[in-house]
């Protein structure tokens, strides 16, 4: 081998190490950039703001976003959305406190046959997605209405009412609090177990994504799914998992929502998955698929938790809430662009 071509193979490793490229290379990058501007903002700009409890609070706030936003950030990555996710929560928790309540079984029965009925709908949004090749927005837009409509409709004609009995007084229900909406004391911080919950889907999303051959196959498919399929991923199977995990993330809320409040409102949820997208895309995730991380989605989450309590603790109008969610929208992805022009550029 000659001198030429030994010196063209240093400079090639030495690119791929740098660690100016690789950071530049993040898609969370831009997300930790602005999630550091909001944080130093309401630090300066609300009293209290770096308090232990404000600080649990924002915790609280950004892990119900959180929990469903890494689900649907490998959604995102693999080419696809999810509209009916929103809902989706609410139906999570309607199927396990109906279900427990009108059987007098054991909460935990409600809970595991939940999980099969949502992940079963997860899997249908999957499914149809496929074998159908209609655009995402068209299936989970029709799953959204069908599902809508169902919380309501079940929930009037077994309940008598547009909310479920509760079900406090139920055997089960103390451990199934404990599990999904129990208060943890960390440090002299109390943490709602949303945040740890939160942290374990971010580390398991990341090693998906990082670590195993299945996260090769999501980048896959979201980049090119036709050149995906020609050398040998399995595309349909792979969206059906990425939808089957969003299910998941929304029976987690769901019960959540169900084991925090004893008893569940059949309107919630609807706009919700507008929440969990906008965490996803401020991420670092792109809507065309393909590029982003389960590390990003937690900051987009992050970032909302912040500014919707940092509004609240500067004692502003919360009217502003949305137009500081869009500006943060615009900005994250402006700067997301840029920070991918500039790691092109080094390579």
């Amino acid at each position: 081998m000659s001198a030429a071509t030994d010196g063209d193979l240093r400079d090639e490793r030495i690119l791929q190490t740098s660690p100016l490229r690789k950071l530049l290379a993040r898609p969370e990058l831009g997300s930790v950039v602005g999630a550091l501007a909001v944080l130093v903002f309401f630090a300066l700009a609300a009293d209290g703001f770096l308090r232990a409890a404000s600080l649990s609070t924002v915790l609280y706030a950004s892990s119900t976003i959180g929990i469903m936003a890494v689900p649907v950030a490998l959604l995102m990555i693999g080419g696809e959305f999810d509209l009916s996710a929103g809902v989706l929560v609410t139906s999570s928790a309607l199927i396990s406190s109906m279900f427990s309540y009108q059987m007098t079984a054991n909460t935990w029965v409600g809970v595991g046959v939940s999980l099969l009925v949502t992940l079963a709908i997860g899997a249908f949004n999957g499914f149809v997605l496929t074998r159908t090749r209609l655009p995402s927005f068209i299936v989970t837009l029709g799953t959204f209405l069908m599902l809508t409509g169902m919380n309501l409709g079940f929930t009037k004609l077994i309940d008598g009412t547009v909310s479920t009995k509760t079900i406090a007084d139920m055997e089960g229900f103390p451990s199934a609090h404990a599990v999904f909406a129990s208060t943890l004391t960390l440090g002299g911080i109390d943490l709602r177990v949303t945040v740890l919950w939160w942290f374990a889907l971010v580390a398991l999303g990341s090693w998906i994504l990082l670590r195993t051959r299945a996260g090769n196959w999501i980048f896959a498919v979201g980049g090119n799914q036709d050149a995906a399929r020609a050398v040998g991923v399995p595309v349909a199977r792979t969206k059906i998992a990425l939808y089957m995990g969003v299910a998941f993330g929304a029976w987690v809320s769901g019960q959540h929502l169900l084991f925090s409040f004893d008893a569940v409102q059949s309107g919630e949820g609807v706009g919700n998955e507008l929440i969990y997208i906008i965490a996803a895309v401020i991420g670092g995730c792109l809507i065309t698929g393909g590029y982003g991380s389960a590390v990003g989605s937690a900051v987009g989450a992050l970032l909302f938790g912040m500014t919707s309590k940092g509004i609240v603790f500067a004692e502003w109008n919360p009217d502003w809430f949305k137009f500081f969610l869009g500006a943060m929208l615009l900005l994250a992805t402006l700067l997301n662009a840029w920070v991918r022009k500039r790691a092109e550029a080094t390579t």
